[in-house]
């Protein structure tokens, strides 16, 4: 029995390594031609070869690294949301069809927002006060909070695009806790697999940033989704309360009505003996 739960435990984790392993090949297979421009960054001397790199790359991200990016969460929500043993290439490609478009849009707006800051925060940030230094590095870590937040909506929710940006923006505002946490967790796997642990970039980095990054999001969902459920029960029985105090005010003017049909009745049975008597 114990060596069967040691064989059990060590069968899980080799379940685990492998749908890990297979989900960062697909996406690093769907992103090959962004991938071929991203190592010749190793090669560069200075820096007008770096930006003649960096160019294509930014042009090739929104239609290629965005809607694998998006493959990549649509497999490890299943797996957050407990259904581990999906068959990873047919859920990978279904995400990528199913989000191709929404996430090519948001491509085409976050990739440009990217090499805005970038852009300000190399050429800038040296010649500004500290204090605004500090602000950059806010800016930036939101920019990383509301994009990975971009690819856990777009593959949870069925929104227009829009909305999908402007909810994105408001959680990660919102929740800054969470979001820095989502964001010092990734930075730590890039550090490892970039300093420490080179073999994970092939078989881990991007599926477990993925991965983390939708725990941290569904964390959200579902306390606004308690809080919204609380919500409406409160509302629930505060409807129930006041239609119970109505129905108790209903039968409280029903009875003095009742009270007032009544002692009218009486009246008239009164003066009908009087009536009666004088005749008498």
């Amino acid at each position: 029995m114990e060596m069967g739960g040691l064989m059990g435990g060590f069968y899980r984790i080799s379940e685990w390594i492998m749908r890990f392993s297979v989900t960062n090949l697909l996406w690093i297979l769907f992103n090959v031609p962004v991938l071929f421009f991203a190592l010749n960054i190793l090669f560069a001397e200075d820096l007008s070869q770096l930006v003649a790199i960096l160019i294509p790359i930014a042009i090739l991200a929104p239609f290629v690294t965005f809607p694998a990016t998006a493959a990549m969460f649509s497999v490890v929500r299943k797996w957050i949301m407990g259904d581990a043993d999906v068959p990873l290439l047919k859920t990978f490609w279904k995400g990528y069809k199913s989000n191709y478009k929404q996430s090519m849009f948001g491509g085409l707006v976050i990739v440009p927002l990217w090499a805005i800051y970038i852009f300000d925060f190399f050429f800038y940030a040296v010649e500004i006060s500290s204090v605004l230094r500090y602000l950059f590095i806010v800016v930036g870590v939101i920019l990383l909070a509301f994009s990975c937040h971009f690819f856990s909506m777009i593959v949870h929710f069925h929104m227009k695009f829009w909305s999908i940006m402007k909810n994105a923006a408001l959680i990660a505002v919102g929740r800054p806790l969470i979001s820095v946490g989502i964001i010092l967790i990734n930075g730590l796997i890039l550090y490892i697999s970039f300093y420490e642990l080179t073999w994970l970039l092939p078989f881990f980095t991007a599926s477990g940033m993925a991965y983390f990054s939708f725990m941290g999001f569904y964390h959200i969902y579902n306390k606004a989704q308690q809080a919204r459920e609380k919500q409406e029960e409160q509302a629930k029985q505060d409807g129930e309360a006041e239609r119970d105090e109505e129905t108790a005010r209903d039968r409280f003017d029903g009875s003095e009505t009742g009270q007032a049909l009544v002692d009218s009745q009486a009246s008239q049975a009164g003066e009908h003996d009087r009536s009666a008597g004088q005749k008498e």
